[in-house]
């Protein structure tokens, strides 16, 4: 293991956990920030990935911690050692990636970046841990083989404590059974927020998309 670790500080995971869904965003425009970090936040969630996958994200993300303090606001879709540098100093309380990339997570255990990166085999498990992890992305989770896949494929890390982030392919309709699982921190949730809707300025469906989750967490959690 390196001498630093990427884990998430015990506070920072909790209200993770607590939180339940991690809204994954993709923005184009900053200045639709405040109605949308409004919408999140009158719909019951409190916590976004706001992915890398635009030339404004970097602003976006730091207008997010400027608009909603109260927010945990992660950056998403970190590829790159720089990236993890730059949402870092853009106010990123925590990162995550798709993949599991060794430069990347030796970038983060460097800067005191809580990291999750993207996990779908053992190998990615054990990459992982090398840096401490003990929150990992499970990245395409529905097109992996979904939650059968996972609890089999982590089986033999059962005694380590390991926690995950399901992305991609989830809906409302699926969210609970793996709400309901112990394995899963929080989900990732890619439907809440969509990229249109946000172009659309549509705050009410967001809220309501919000509101839909939050209300599926209490129910399950």
């Amino acid at each position: 293991m390196k001498s630093n670790s990427v884990s998430f500080p015990p506070a920072l995971a909790e209200t993770i956990q607590k939180s339940g869904v991690i809204a994954v965003i993709v923005i184009d425009e900053p200045s639709d920030v405040p109605p949308l970090a409004d919408a999140l936040l009158s719909g019951g969630l409190n916590a976004i990935e706001l992915t890398l996958r635009t030339p404004s994200a970097l602003e976006s993300l730091s207008a997010f911690k400027k608009h909603a303090p109260q927010m945990s606001v992660g950056a998403g879709t970190v590829l790159t050692p720089q990236q993890l540098l730059q949402a870092r100093d853009a106010g990123a309380d925590f990162a995550v990636a798709p993949g599991c990339n060794p430069r990347v997570l030796a970038a983060a255990a460097e800067a005191g970046v809580p990291f999750a990166p993207g996990i779908a085999t053992p190998s990615d498990i054990e990459a992982a841990l090398e840096f401490g992890c003990r929150l990992l992305k499970f990245f395409p989770a529905e097109p992996s083989g979904g939650l059968a896949y996972l609890k089999n494929m982590t089986a033999p890390y059962a005694h380590l404590g390991l926690r995950y982030i399901p992305l991609g392919g989830i809906s409302s309709a699926t969210a609970a059974a793996w709400l309901a699982d112990p394995l899963i921190a929080a989900l990732g949730g890619s439907w809440i927020a969509p990229r249109a809707l946000i172009q659309a300025r549509d705050w009410a469906a967001i809220k309501q998309r919000a509101q839909e989750v939050a209300a599926i967490i209490r129910d399950t959690r």
